[in-house]
């Protein structure tokens, strides 16, 4: 039987590298890998193009956009549980210096700019800082659009229905957030990407100046490892072909086990870190108690549930999800009924 032939639009991450040069074949599917990145904010193209126009089969997604169109009568996609992405953000909240922001319960009532309300990064920020720090998630007064100087205004990707007590205004056309946070319009900047300003400019600098002891507490704390991006099917493809959805989260596992083959070499060095195998060394000893279990895992383990049971819990409270959806209800029939390569 002929494969199926299938597009899947998706960054090179290491992690994927071996589906995209074809070392892994998805069974009964030939994948056309399409990579668009082409800028510092290229996956947002992926984003924008599958939520508007449904372009690919198989996509890249940024996981809050995904939960809201779950809000659908009719919605377009099943995640497969894969992660491709994943970030403590506790290091991606910039401050201005002269604002006098020691503590991130000072944020109430300051100017926050995000780049947009509903993405992943803001949302997993705003639960931290109403959980951790007890500053509540309609406290501050929010900016949105560019980071970065654009020709292209920056709105929602997906239709929001927030509460009253939501304040959000849009910049002005032609401001950008980054020089905004250096210039004091804005106190503070919730984001994914590190504002061109920083390191920079001397008045921009981070919330949590310490943010990798901060992160690395709390996961010892807590277990949670942020997940940012899953990989979404069209569900017209997957109810045609429901078969592709196992397919598919086998091949995922299979890439990543290459991923882990390629970190741990050790004969010459595969990457431009000339300290990595420390680094490896200082991630298993904080994420996996110094044995040899993965820091890195797909699939519905304990910890990936815990991690989404959370994000879930943020979307839902923050007035994103219309409800509080459970875990398996994000994932294909079929991918959650053990997880091996």
């Amino acid at each position: 039987m002929a494969p199926l032939h299938l597009s899947l639009a998706c960054w090179d991450y290491d992690r994927v590298k071996a589906l995209e040069d074809g070392r892994v074949r998805p069974e009964g599917i030939e994948l056309n890998f399409l990579n668009l990145r082409n800028g510092l904010n290229s996956v947002e193209e992926t984003f924008f193009r599958q939520l508007r126009y449904q372009e690919f089969d198989v996509s890249e997604l940024s996981l809050s956009s995904y939960v809201l169109t779950l809000n659908n009568e009719d919605p377009p996609f099943l995640a497969l549980p894969v992660f491709p992405s994943r970030f403590f953000r506790h290091q991606s909240i910039y401050v201005n210096n002269k604002a006098g922001i020691t503590h991130p319960s000072q944020l109430a009532g300051r100017r926050v700019g995000t780049p947009e309300f509903q993405m992943t990064a803001p949302v997993w920020e705003r639960g931290i800082l109403e959980e951790e720090f007890g500053l509540k998630y309609d406290a501050p007064h929010y900016f949105t659009g560019n980071v970065e100087p654009s020709d292209v205004e920056r709105k929602e990707k997906v239709p929001l229905n927030l509460a009253e007590t939501v304040r959000i205004q849009a910049i002005p056309k032609g401001k950008c957030l980054a020089q905004m946070l250096a210039d004091g319009e804005i106190d503070a900047l919730e984001s994914a990407t590190a504002p061109s300003t920083f390191g920079k400019h001397p008045d921009v600098g981070r919330l949590f100046p310490n943010a990798m002891e901060v992160e690395q507490e709390y996961f010892k704390r807590t277990g949670i490892f942020p997940i940012m991006h899953v990989i979404v099917v069209k569900r017209t493809v997957l109810k045609e072909h429901p078969w592709v959805a196992r397919s598919l989260t086998k091949a995922f596992a299979a890439s990543l086990e290459y991923a882990y083959s390629a970190i741990h070499e050790r004969g010459a060095l595969r990457y431009i870190l000339p300290f990595l195998q420390y680094h490896v060394e200082e991630t298993q000893a904080v994420m996996c108690g110094g044995g040899e279990d993965k820091w890195w895992q797909d699939g519905l383990t304990p910890q990936n549930r815990r991690t989404l049971d959370k994000f879930l819990e943020y979307s839902f409270n923050q007035g994103l999800a219309k409800k509080k959806w459970q875990v398996e209800e994000l994932f294909a029939p079929g991918t959650l009924e053990g997880f091996v390569v």
